[in-house]
C-alpha cells in the first residue's frame, strides 16, 4: 500500500513537471543512483528585434561678419541709426516711438 501511495505521487509529480509550461523554471525529481541528467544549454530566450534609427544631421549656416566700421577707416558704422523726437533718445534703448523713427547717420565715438 506505500508503494502504491509512493509510485502515485511520483507520477503525479511527473506528470506537474511535463505539462509545465515551456518557459517555466526546470524541477528534476531524481530517485535511484546513477549519474544526474543535465541539459547542456538552457532553452534560448529570443528577444525583440533592436531598431535603431539614426538622428537627423544637423546643418550649420555660416553667415557673414557684420561689418562694424566703414571702410573709410573713420570707425563708424555703416547701418543707420534711429532716433525718436518724443522721447529723445536713440533705438534700442528706447522700443516704442509714437511720432515714428528718424534715421541719422551714424556719428564717430568720442573716446577715438
Amino acid at each position: 500500500m506505500k508503494r502504491v501511495n509512493l509510485s502515485l505521487a511520483l507520477a503525479a509529480i511527473a506528470a506537474a513537471c511535463a505539462c509545465a509550461p515551456v518557459d517555466a523554471a526546470r524541477v528534476g525529481v531524481f530517485v535511484g543512483a546513477g549519474v544526474p541528467y543535465y541539459p547542456v544549454a538552457p532553452v534560448p530566450y529570443y528577444y525583440p528585434p533592436v531598431v535603431a534609427i539614426p538622428a537627423p544631421p544637423v546643418s550649420y549656416v555660416e553667415q557673414a561678419p557684420q561689418a562694424t566700421s566703414s571702410s573709410d577707416g573713420s570707425g563708424t558704422s555703416n547701418t543707420p541709426w534711429y532716433y525718436c523726437d518724443a522721447s529723445k533718445a536713440y533705438y534700442p534703448y528706447v522700443k516704442n516711438c509714437p511720432a515714428g523713427w528718424r534715421p541719422v547717420a551714424p556719428q564717430p565715438s568720442a573716446t577715438n
